[in-house]
């Protein structure tokens, strides 16, 4: 009698970890206390965006684990990949810490850097770049969703708090899809494009790597790039509806350590 083979991934591997449905539950909660206007609506705000952001970031590294376990890596399961643990990452540190600590610190959406996938077990240069693409595409898909109401049309009746907050919360999104679409050795942009980059200048950018973001990150502190960058992050966010006035008032709510006078409740 033929019997049917083991499936490569367990069914454990694939169940949603209580750590990522607890982020997600808080993340509500606060989203609610920002809706509703609780007197501590700045630390509601801080605790709504920074539970999204960590969210999202889960998504990402779960973008790319996915991807990989479909183009031939099984062995991103057992890793726990993908349960959306973010404690399950190579580097927890600059996956979630250090990205959480920037958006702290200076409002930018840091990529950060994770899964390890067995590129050995891919065959196919589309696939490793798939995979690669996999992790910002979803930043890009949480920004349009985040910014869905302001190009729809669709905020009335929805709390001044609460757009500031998705507002500020799209330009995480966006800063953090532009930076990883970088070519830069390290991030996701690179690794798009290194499947198709002859092995002999490969050897010579690997060295480069660990380096890729830090030098992206140093950048952004030379004014005129600043400005260029948060120029073109602008104009992207006001392609989709959403105005510097949202982000702005978005970012005051969310440090909210420096105080919320001022902010324009309506």
């Amino acid at each position: 009698m033929p019997t049917s083979s083991p499936s490569p991934v367990r069914a454990a591997d694939r169940r949603i970890s209580p750590v990522f449905l607890a982020i997600t539950a808080v993340t509500a909660v606060a989203g609610w206390g920002v809706w509703a206007g609780v007197p501590a609506v700045g630390l509601a705000v801080f605790l709504f965006v920074t539970g999204a952001w960590v969210v999202s970031l889960c998504l990402h590294e779960y973008a790319h684990a996915r991807t990989a376990l479909h183009s031939g890596d099984i062995s991103v399961g057992a890793k726990g990949y993908l349960t959306l643990n973010p404690l399950k990452y190579t580097h927890a540190l600059l996956s979630i810490v250090l990205p959480v600590l920037f958006v702290i610190l200076g409002g930018i959406g840091l990529p950060g850097g994770a899964v390890f996938i067995e590129r050995g077990r891919i065959r196919g240069r589309w696939r490793h770049s798939l995979i690669s693409a996999a992790g910002p595409l979803t930043n890009v898909v949480f920004a349009v969703v985040c910014a869905a109401p302001f190009w729809l049309g669709a905020l009335d009746g929805v709390p001044p708090y609460f757009r500031y907050a998705l507002g500020f919360l799209a330009l995480l999104q966006v800063t953090a899809a532009i930076l990883n679409f970088l070519p830069v050795p390290g991030l996701d942009g690179y690794g798009v494009l290194e499947p198709w980059l002859s092995r002999k200048v490969r050897r010579q950018v690997e060295p480069f790597a660990p380096y890729g973001l830090l030098a992206v990150f140093a950048l952004l502190w030379v004014p005129e790039v600043n400005r260029a960058f948060f120029g073109l992050v602008d104009a992207v966010l006001g392609g989709l509806g959403v105005s510097e006035w949202d982000t702005y008032w978005g970012r005051r709510l969310y440090q909210f350590w420096l105080g919320t006078d001022g902010v324009p409740a309506g």
